[in-house]
């Protein structure tokens, strides 16, 4: 019905509307770890950037002296997941040539957004300081939404080129509304200042949106926002859900991988 009040629980509910949702994360920790016995010495595991107990990186080399550095921010609505669960995704890139850090960061409600995106700038820096080249940061839902805050002119880093944000979160205001700021505790000040859609992209990096094509009308929403307020391409994955859209990492012939890296 046309009209009615808009349920912001539902419109930010992802595994809700995915087939065999509760299958994926199993399945990612074991694609992971994986990955990581595969890659042998050239897994770096357990770096530290920080003083905090989860301010740790994995950084994930190619065979040959890497053309730059990918960095993965994983989703999980600042909330959930670490690092572990994610190392398969830097396939794609290292079969390019390109090294990949995964971090994992404080969740909330034990730090707030905003010291969320300041500890994975700190833990860029710091991979960034172990690879030579062009920096990429590229991050799925909610890291998605912190890729894309870095990318900010108040906040790109040096060397930072392109930022690819796929299903991101790029306006934080409707999280108001949900039971998620149960633990995130946003204000409509620190909403409005974290949110990448009321920044300008730094002139100095290009942006490139993802989104799924069977993702939440929400999710279209904020990729279409996002690349809408920073003028820059914006693909919709077709097929794609919140889940499955970050698989294409693992390619490095997809279109996704070409986003992320081609030209650079």
């Amino acid at each position: 019905m046309l009209g009615h009040a808009m349920d912001y629980d539902l419109a930010y509910t992802n595994g809700a509307f995915i087939a065999g949702a509760a299958d994926f994360p199993p399945k990612w920790q074991r694609c992971a770890a994986q990955y990581r016995a595969a890659l042998g010495r050239r897994a770096e595991l357990d770096l530290v950037y920080g003083s905090k107990d989860r301010n740790r990186f994995d950084l994930f080399w190619p065979e040959t002296t890497p053309h730059g550095l990918l960095v993965f921010v994983h989703g999980g609505y600042w909330m959930a997941f670490g690092r572990e669960s994610w190392s398969h995704l830097a396939a794609g890139a290292v079969a390019r040539g390109w090294a990949v850090a995964i971090p994992s960061y404080t969740l909330a409600p034990q730090a707030r957004i905003t010291d969320i995106i300041a500890e994975i700038a700190a833990s860029a820096i710091a991979a960034a300081a172990r690879v030579a080249g062009p920096v990429v940061i590229t991050g799925h839902s909610a890291g998605g939404h912190l890729a894309a805050r870095l990318g900010c002119t108040d906040t790109a880093m040096p060397r930072l080129r392109r930022v690819v944000p796929i299903s991101a979160l790029a306006d934080l205001a409707p999280l108001m509304h949900t039971k998620l700021n149960d633990q995130l505790w946003l204000t409509p000040h620190e909403a409005a200042h974290q949110s990448p859609a009321n920044h300008a992209l730094s002139a100095d990096v290009q942006a490139h949106v993802w989104v799924g094509g069977q993702e939440r009308p929400s999710f279209l929403w904020q990729a279409r926002t996002l690349s809408e307020h920073w003028s820059c391409a914006w693909t919709v994955a077709a097929g794609k859900h919140h889940f499955d859209v970050i698989d294409d990492l693992k390619d490095p012939n997809s279109a996704l991988m070409a986003a992320c890296l081609d030209g650079l």
